[in-house]
């Protein structure tokens, strides 16, 4: 069979299986896991459902590639941004708000998804991923006096990535910038208390 043929074809696939990803996540984020059916998908995708079995056996199989697409891309994207230029303090903002406002824009149908998804290893291989990112810039950040070093940075992290998991249910992105400030804040230096003024004897008038 020609090359350029075998490309049309295997660009054809790639189109198809996109759009039925796409077509199970629209289904998804605008009416819940329920409404997601094959029928359903098929029609949304603009494709038979015949032609959906040849690429799918059920819905659960078409969830788990939209949701390690997306971990896969949101992976990258993090580590980029933790990869940057700046400080490692200026990183890990970014980073923090970047995730955050993932979760924050994922809506309440992706955790019901995510839930529904639990058994996915692709869920944790990605926590722990990005747990050792935060652990690096944590330990990075610390190590030149822009977070407290008096919190281990696995420890540190977890922490991180626990408080940040309510950005999910806020209502707003200006919400979700102000958890992010709140989490840095916990992360700043302990702050050395001022030494107390000294007594100074009363002047002689």
């Amino acid at each position: 069979m020609p090359r350029l043929w075998n490309e049309t074809i295997e660009a054809h696939r790639r189109d198809v299986h996109a759009a039925v990803v796409d077509a199970a996540w629209r289904l998804v984020s605008e009416n819940g896991l329920r409404s997601a059916t094959m029928s359903k998908i098929a029609e949304q995708a603009g494709i038979g459902r015949a032609t959906l079995y040849k690429y799918f056996p059920d819905v659960e199989s078409i969830l788990v590639a939209w949701h390690q697409e997306q971990v896969g891309s949101h992976l990258g994207h993090l580590a980029g941004l933790a990869q940057g230029e700046g400080s490692a303090r200026d990183r890990l903002r970014c980073v923090l708000e970047a995730y955050a406002l993932m979760s924050h824009r994922s809506g309440q149908h992706a955790a019901e998804l995510v839930a529904h998804l639990h058994r996915d290893e692709s869920v944790a291989q990605a926590r722990t991923q990005v747990l050792g990112l935060l652990t690096s810039l944590l330990a990075e950040a610390a190590a030149a006096g822009e977070t407290r070093g008096d919190v281990d940075p696995a420890e540190l992290a977890l922490y991180c990535l626990h408080a940040l998991s309510a950005a999910g249910q806020l209502s707003d992105e200006a919400a979700v910038h102000r958890l992010v400030n709140v989490v840095l804040d916990a992360a700043e230096p302990p702050r050395l208390s001022e030494p107390a003024a000294a007594t100074l004897p009363p002047t002689e008038h």
